[in-house]
């Protein structure tokens, strides 16, 4: 796959760095600015999985109907998709008919809803595994990814400084004069430690569904296993020597690699894999769009709490935003939004790039043009790939304002951190300027 190595690196755009592209994501992550300019606490978050809890604030209405049966699950180690497997599995129902609305942290402890058919409603509870707990709450909808209204977080940082009290109270009034904290996606989106799904997302909306096919299945930072297959498949691109290597657990790659052998087109493989992990990747190279055009503002010293003609606002309401609800920022309406933005009723976006996504103009229009070209695409890309896959676009707000923020230090264990953040927000974003860790 000589072509395929030279779009990859092509793709990168910088040095190539580690045989196969992989980077660590602190490494990842150092390419984006931070909003506030004060030294950070340091530490290390997720040392336990108890130093890292979630829970779930769900939509009132998925409580409504009688259909299904609501459980609240509890889960430790675990990762969302796993998990629902396993509970599946064991009761003797299609994985597919279990609804959630989000997917929460594997290192961690969460607490989130799940649905599933009324007439599973014994099986399930009967179901015992480690490290799971479910608890039947009552009757109710299906419920659907985004069916939430937000997370609570409690997180522990270990390993601070010994003022790290004194220097978080620092950051956050910086923080608080800016307008909040920088609404960068969170590393999730990338891998943390194979940082490459925004690059396979580019190769596949570029149509090089081969150079995608290298990295997902090569891509390795020597750390994990598989990782020496992975390292075999990128030195020689030999399918039928990857298929003997792969481990079984490496379910979606094996699903490529077969449907590859069977069909000789590494597009056709592509699709044969379920649609959520198609736009996993396509998500991602957006996500990392949208990072880099916040960082860019912040470089270039442009305000992300004050509008600038030409900029796009989200409408907030309750500290939500509803980000299908947007208008553009002109001379005559500046003012106007300025006391919108001023009561918290409204935030400046950055682009959820897409082909139909709301476009900028003036100043932050001409930054959304910059990112396009260094890119090297244009919107037209996100419609190229078969219909399922093309992806609209949107706006997401710039700035984060968690509510309910409380901290303080525990002697003897590091600073434990209280808030609520809305969907589709990272708490990994707030503890990136309180930690400054990359």
């Amino acid at each position: 796959m000589p072509t395929a190595i030279a779009n990859v690196k092509k793709a990168l755009r910088e040095p190539y760095g580690r045989s196969s592209g992989s980077m660590d994501y602190r490494e990842f992550f150092s390419r984006f600015k931070h909003l506030s300019s004060k030294q950070g606490i340091g530490g290390r978050i997720k040392v336990h999985p108890e130093d890292f809890i979630v829970w779930e604030e769900p939509l009132p209405s998925i409580f409504e109907g009688r259909k299904y049966a609501i459980f609240l699950l509890k889960k430790r180690n675990w990762e969302t998709m796993a998990v629902i497997k396993e509970i599946a599995k064991r009761a003797g129902i299609d994985y597919r008919e279990i609804g959630f609305a989000g997917t929460k942290d594997r290192h961690a402890v969460t607490y989130q809803y799940i649905s599933v058919p009324a007439r599973a409603k014994e099986k399930v509870e009967a179901v015992d595994i480690k490290d799971v707990e479910l608890s039947f709450v009552s009757y109710g909808r299906f419920i659907k990814l985004g069916h939430l209204l937000g997370n609570r977080f409690r997180i522990i940082v270990r390993d601070v400084a010994e003022n790290a009290f004194e220097m978080t109270r620092e950051i956050f009034g910086e923080l608080h004069a800016t307008g909040g904290f920088p609404n960068y996606f969170g590393y999730q989106r990338f891998g943390e430690r194979r940082v490459v799904n925004h690059i396979v997302g580019k190769l596949l909306l570029t149509g090089d569904f081969e150079g995608a096919a290298r990295l997902f299945l090569g891509a390795y930072d020597g750390s994990m296993e598989g990782d020496e297959a992975r390292r075999n498949f990128w030195e020689s691109g030999d399918v039928e020597k990857a298929l003997e290597e792969f481990p079984r657990f490496l379910r979606y790659e094996r699903t490529l690699l077969h449907r590859y052998k069977t069909t000789g087109s590494w597009k056709r493989a592509f699709l044969s894999l379920p649609l959520p992990v198609m736009r996993i990747f396509i998500h991602a190279y957006q996500s990392y769009l949208f990072n880099l055009y916040l960082s860019r503002r912040i470089e270039e010293g442009l305000p992300l709490n004050e509008p600038l003609v030409g900029d796009v606002v989200v409408q907030v309401k309750g500290g939500i935003p509803y980000r299908d609800r947007t208008y553009r920022v002109t001379e005559t309406n500046l003012e106007f939004v300025r006391r919108k933005i001023a009561e918290n009723r409204a935030m400046i976006s950055g682009p959820v790039f897409g082909f139909a996504m709301r476009r900028a103009c003036g100043v932050p229009g001409r930054l959304e043009e910059e990112i396009l070209e260094g890119e090297g695409i244009s919107l037209e890309v996100f419609k190229r790939l078969p219909k399922p896959l093309s992806e609209p676009g949107g706006r997401r707000e710039l700035l984060l304002r968690p509510t309910g923020l409380a901290y303080g230090y525990i002697p003897g264990v590091g600073m434990c951190f209280r808030f609520f953040l809305p969907k589709g927000t990272y708490a990994t974003a707030v503890l990136r300027e309180i930690m400054k860790d990359h």
